[in-house]
C-alpha cells in the first residue's frame, strides 16, 4: 500500500468526521487537524503520505500550507478541498503543487478516484526512485545461443512465464540466470508492472531484512524516515531474489511467511501489509545440499522450487561459443569505437578448447579485452585473449628425443608440483619477452601492464637490458629490448 498515513485539515466538523470515517474504512491511518498550526505540528512529528486540506481555515489559507509542504524534503501529496471553488483558484493550486482539487460536497466515487490516482502515482514515484539508483546493465538482456539446450530453455520459459508460479533458477555463476528471470518477466502478464531485483549476496546481513520488508521511522539507529521494502515496491509486479541461498535463517523464516500468506510487516512496525508479487529466485549453489547441511530451510526450499529451471554451463553447449563470440565482438567494437575484423580460426579453436569456468560472463569479458588489445583493423588472435596459463588447455607433450624442447616458460610440469605465484609470474614475463623477440613495449602490452612495471620486474630478476646494465636511466622506455637467453632457469 503506497499510501498509509493521511492528515485531514478541515474546520467543518461534519465534513471532517465524514471524511475520516471513509478513509478509516479503507484501512488508512488518519489524523485530523482544524487549524494550520495543528497541521504543521502533525507534519513535524511524523512522515505522511497524503494531506486533505481545506482552503479556508480559522488561522489562515490552506494554500499557505500547500506552499510550506512543497519546501519540505519529504513531501506528501496534497488534495485541496473547498466549497468556493473557481477555475483560477484550481489553476493556482495545481501550479503550486497540489495533486488534486475537490469541490465540496464531493461524492464517495470522487473520493475513491482521487485515492486510486494517488496510490498509483505514489507507487510509480517510489519505483522510479529505486530504478534511478540502479546501475545500468548495458541494456543487453537477450538470451543468446542456438544450441538444443538453449532452445529447450526458451520453450520452458514460454510455458512458465504466463503463469503466476514461483520459479527457482539454478546454474553456475555467469550462465545468465538473471537474463532468464528477465525473460520470464517480459513474457508474463505482469510485464507492465515493476520488476524489482534484490542481490541477497551484496546486502549486509543486518540490513537485508530492512531491504526486503522496509522499516518504520525510528525502528533502529539511522532510520530517520519510513521506508518501503523491495516487496512493497514490487507490488503488482515481479521480484527477483538473486543468490537466495545467501540469506540468514532468520530472514528465511520471514520470507517463508511472505511466500505463504503474501503479507509482511516492516521492521519496527505492527501493521500487516498485503503484497501481490510474483517471486523468482536464483542461486549458483545446490539448494538440496544446503537443505541437507541445515543451511537452508526445507519448507522455504519447497516454496521456492515450484518450477525449477536449470541454466546449462557454457562447456555443455560449446556449439554456442562461435555465435556468442561474434555477438560480443560486434557489441564491443561499437562500444569502444575499435575496428576489428573478427576472430581468426586459430583463436576460435582456442575459445572452443577453453573450459570456461566463468561461463558466458567470462567469454564476454575475454572478448571485450581482446577487442581492445587487438590491432586496429586486425583480427583477434590467441595472444589477444589473455588466457591465464592456469586455465589454458595443456598441449600434447612432444615425443622424447635429444632435441625435444622443454616445457614453455608459462606451462607447469605436472611432475614438478605446484609453482609459486612469484615463479609463475616470472615465467609469464619471460614467455612474453621471448614471444616478442625481447621487445619490452610489445611484451608489456601482451601482459596488460605498464613498461615501468615490466622494467621493475626485470630489475628484480637481475636481467640486463641490451647489455647496458640495470640502470634505469640507460634503458629505452619505449622500444627497449631484453636479451632472454636459453640459459634462463625454467
Amino acid at each position: 500500500m503506497p499510501i498509509e498515513k493521511i492528515i485531514v485539515v478541515e474546520d467543518d466538523l461534519i465534513v471532517r468526521k465524514n471524511l475520516e470515517l471513509q478513509l478509516r474504512q479503507r484501512r488508512y491511518d488518519v489524523a485530523a487537524a482544524t487549524t494550520l498550526a495543528a497541521a504543521q505540528e502533525l507534519l513535524a512529528k511524523d512522515t505522511w503520505d497524503l494531506v486533505f486540506v481545506d482552503v479556508r481555515l480559522p488561522d489562515g489559507e490552506g494554500t499557505d500550507l500547500l506552499q510550506q509542504i512543497q519546501s519540505r524534503p519529504q513531501r506528501p501529496l496534497v488534495v485541496i478541498t473547498t466549497g468556493y471553488g473557481s477555475v483560477p483558484s484550481a489553476v493556482e493550486c495545481m501550479r503550486n503543487g497540489a495533486f488534486d482539487y475537490l469541490l465540496k460536497p464531493y461524492s464517495n466515487e470522487q473520493l475513491e478516484i482521487t485515492l486510486s490516482k494517488a496510490e498509483e502515482y505514489s507507487q510509480l514515484v517510489k519505483v522510479n526512485r529505486y530504478f534511478s539508483q540502479e546501475s545500468d546493465d548495458d541494456g543487453q538482456s537477450e538470451l543468446l545461443g542456438k544450441s538444443a539446450g538453449m532452445d529447450q530453455l526458451r520453450q520452458l520459459i514460454r510455458k512458465v512465464a504466463r503463469t503466476q508460479a514461483t520459479v527457482l533458477i539454478q546454474g553456475e555463476s555467469g550462465t545468465g540466470k538473471e537474463l532468464v528471470a528477465r525473460a520470464l518477466y517480459r513474457q508474463s502478464p505482469r510485464a507492465t508492472a515493476p520488476f524489482i531485483k534484490v542481490n541477497c549476496a551484496a546486502i549486509p546481513e543486518n540490513l537485508i531484512e530492512s531491504e526486503f520488508f522496509g522499516h518504520e521511522k525510528g525502528a533502529f539507529t539511522g532510520a530517520l524516515n519510513k521506508r518501503e521494502g523491495r516487496f512493497e515496491l514490487a507490488h503488482g509486479g515481479t521480484i527477483l531474489l538473486d543468490e537466495i541461498s545467501e540469506i540468514s535463517s532468520n530472514v528465511q523464516a520471514k520470507l517463508l511467511r511472505v511466500l505463504q500468506e503474501r503479507e509482511l510487516e516492516r521492521v519496527g512496525g505492527n501493521r500487516t501489509i498485503q503484497v501481490d508479487v510474483r517471486v523468482i529466485a536464483t542461486t549458483n549453489r545446490h539448494l538440496e545440499q544446503c537443505v541437507e547441511r541445515k543451511e537452508f530451510r526445507q519448507d522455504l526450499y519447497f516454496r521456492l522450487n515450484v518450477v525449477p529451471i536449470h541454466v546449462p554451463p557454457l562447456r555443455e553447449r560449446r556449439e554456442d561459443i562461435p555465435g556468442l563470440a561474434a555477438q560480443f565482438v560486434q557489441r564491443y567494437t561499437r562500444k569502444h569505437g575499435v575496428r576489428c575484423q573478427g576472430i581468426s580460426p586459430a583463436c576460435l579453436d582456442l575459445l572452443q578448447q577453453h573450459n570456461w569456468p566463468g561461463n558466458v560472463r567470462e567469454l564476454q569479458n575475454v572478448i571485450e579485452r581482446a577487442v581492445i588489445l587487438c590491432g586496429e583493423g586486425a583480427m583477434i588472435e590467441g595472444e589477444d585473449l589473455g588466457f591465464s596459463k592456469l586455465f589454458c588447455p595443456t598441449p600434447a607433450r612432444p615425443a622424447a628425443g635429444p632435441e625435444a624442447p622443454t616445457n614453455p616458460p608459462g606451462a607447469a610440469d605436472p611432475e614438478a608440483g605446484i609453482l609459486t605465484l612469484a615463479e609463475l609470474e616470472k615465467r609469464q614475463i619471460l614467455a612474453a619477452l621471448a614471444k616478442t623477440g625481447g621487445n619490452r613495449t610489445h611484451a608489456a602490452k601482451l601482459l596488460d601492464i605498464s613498461i615501468r612495471t615490466l622494467r621493475n620486474k626485470l630489475n628484480e630478476y637481475k636481467f640486463s637490458a641490451g647489455g647496458v646494465g640495470d640502470s634505469e636511466a640507460a634503458e629505452d622506455a619505449e622500444e627497449g629490448t631484453v636479451a632472454v637467453t636459453e640459459g634462463v632457469e625454467r
